[in-house]
């Protein structure tokens, strides 16, 4: 099997983009960056003219509708609905198991933006390559500067004949001091959740490390049922799964990980900051959506759903306004907005 097969990964409430991302209709169904939402996005960087497959969806029923809404072509495409969610390692294993052991999967999470898609397929391919030898790929994804949100892969020796490294190390989000020397030494690269694996190692693998966890997600897709494109796992078998992430339950643990380099204007859009970098600027730095009207700003990100909003002499603020609420924050203060009464209580 040649194609790739995408496996859009949708979870989560998104709730350092409040008041914006909501329960009800999270982050990736968002039309944050352009006229497409980041689901919509991902799912259109994977056409079967560059080599992929029909996409797997793994998400939960609270986002089902929101899901087959916004599938470019639901009816090529399958949507796996987990009873609970239980982190990345088991949505990622309910698609494994559904698809054939020698299907290379291209794990991809549904909230991201990709500034630059051929520079992503380029990288797929080079993933699938990796992943048909046996390897489990991670993206990784070229620092541009020294963030302590992410966290970061050790390139360790190259591997013959392609352009992936094997992973020397796993590293946890640094502090300032160390990101700085990651970013300095050149030999480290965000890790950016996105995988490329064939179905059979990923399992063996979970096998080995998790395998109470292998061994109910196995359970819970073989007492699952279909219901046209979508299919349900056994809930009761699915709730015996302690929920971990694949990271620590595969990557970290595996002596087959690789990475391959990607340079793809890559970014997680995991807060109001992180948006503000991936939208146009003008020349002082600043990004409107909607209505606004900026007098001597620099670096100012404005975002309304309706209501006009006047800026002067600011710098380095941000102000959204959706529904009602309106939020104004610094470049800094954006990394805590999930934790407001507003985010947290929905």
């Amino acid at each position: 099997m040649d194609q790739i097969i995408p496996v859009v990964l949708c979870g989560g409430s998104g709730t350092r983009l409040w008041p914006r991302s909501r329960k009800v209709m999270p982050k990736p169904f968002l039309p944050l960056v352009g006229d497409s939402t980041l689901f919509e996005a991902t799912v259109l960087r994977c056409p079967a003219e560059a080599g992929f497959g029909a996409p797997i969806v793994v998400t939960g029923a609270a986002h089902l509708g929101h899901v087959e809404a916004q599938l470019p072509d639901p009816a090529r495409s399958t949507v796996i609905v987990e009873p609970e969610g239980k982190n990345t390692a088991a949505a990622i294993a309910l698609a494994a198991l559904r698809l054939p052991e020698d299907a290379v999967m291209l794990v991809c999470p549904s909230d991201h933006h990709i500034g630059d898609p051929a520079s992503f397929q380029a990288a797929a391919r080079e993933a699938a390559a990796l992943a048909r030898e046996g390897w489990l790929v991670s993206f990784g994804i070229a620092a541009t500067a020294p963030e302590t949100g992410f966290g970061y892969l050790k390139h360790g020796d190259a591997i013959p004949g392609s352009a992936g490294f094997a992973v020397a190390q796993f590293i946890e989000k640094p502090d300032l001091e160390r990101a700085i020397g990651f970013l300095a030494d050149g030999g480290y690269a965000w890790n950016g959740g996105i995988f490329a694996f064939r179905a059979g190692t990923f399992l063996d693998e979970l096998a080995a490390h998790r395998p109470a966890l292998a061994e109910a997600v196995r359970a819970s897709v073989a007492q699952g049922r279909e219901d046209g494109t979508r299919f349900h796992p056994d809930a009761a078998a699915f709730a015996r799964i302690e929920g971990e992430s694949v990271d620590y339950a595969v990557m970290e643990n595996t002596a087959r990980a690789a990475m391959v380099p990607a340079a793809m204007a890559w970014s997680d859009i995991g807060n109001w900051q992180a948006l503000h970098d991936a939208l146009d600027q003008d020349e002082a730095g600043n990004a409107v959506r909607g209505e606004a009207e900026l007098v001597d700003c620099a670096n100012v990100m404005v975002d309304s759903d309706g209501p006009h909003v006047s800026v002067i002499g600011a710098r380095d603020l941000i102000v959204v306004v959706d529904k009602g609420n309106v939020l104004v924050c610094t470049r800094d203060g954006a990394q805590k907005v999930g934790k407001l009464s507003g985010a947290v209580n929905q």
